[in-house]
């Protein structure tokens, strides 16, 4: 890993992809998405501050926990500029997240409880499968995978 003397305190674009392991595209994504910033030079080359390390590796731990892009904007815009995120942010930033981790954590342990069941019957019933038809109003009333309306039968002739 290259070692950036810590009199330097901008990174290129390269430096900073070499040492969060990010690659250039996802930079300029999560620098499009809001989530990182940078300054342009004078030749029009981006220059980020050595805080954004810190910042890149708070989007890459959200995102592979499950946590949208979004979500983590709006995390990092409660963080002030040119600070680097600290545990104490992680940590409370973190604590707003868990709640919808565990809503994940349970539905995910729902589908692979009813993944073997439903692919051993093989029905894949939209009437009754949790997978196909998961909290489904109509499926006590009626089966299928779409209402459609009723058709009654053609009335024979001389018949209304």
């Amino acid at each position: 890993m290259p070692q950036i003397p810590e009199k330097i305190h901008e990174l290129t674009v390269g430096q900073l992809s070499a040492r969060s392991g990010a690659a250039v595209s996802a930079l300029h994504f999560y620098e499009a998405k809001g989530l990182i910033s940078s300054r342009r030079t004078s030749g029009n080359q981006r220059r980020y501050g050595r805080d954004t390390l810190r910042r890149v590796a708070f989007v890459r731990a959200a995102q592979r926990v499950g946590i949208p892009l979004a979500t983590i904007r709006e995390a990092l815009a409660q963080l002030p500029e040119e600070r680097t995120p600290t545990h104490e942010d992680w940590a409370r930033l973190s604590a707003a997240w868990r709640t919808e981790l565990d809503e994940r954590i349970k539905q995910l342990g729902r589908l692979r409880d009813h993944l073997t069941d439903c692919i051993g019957c093989g029905c894949l019933s939209l009437e009754t499968c949790v997978l196909s038809n998961p909290d489904d109003a109509f499926g006590d009333r009626m089966a299928g995978s779409r209402l459609l309306p009723v058709r009654r039968p053609a009335p024979e002739h001389g018949e209304e």
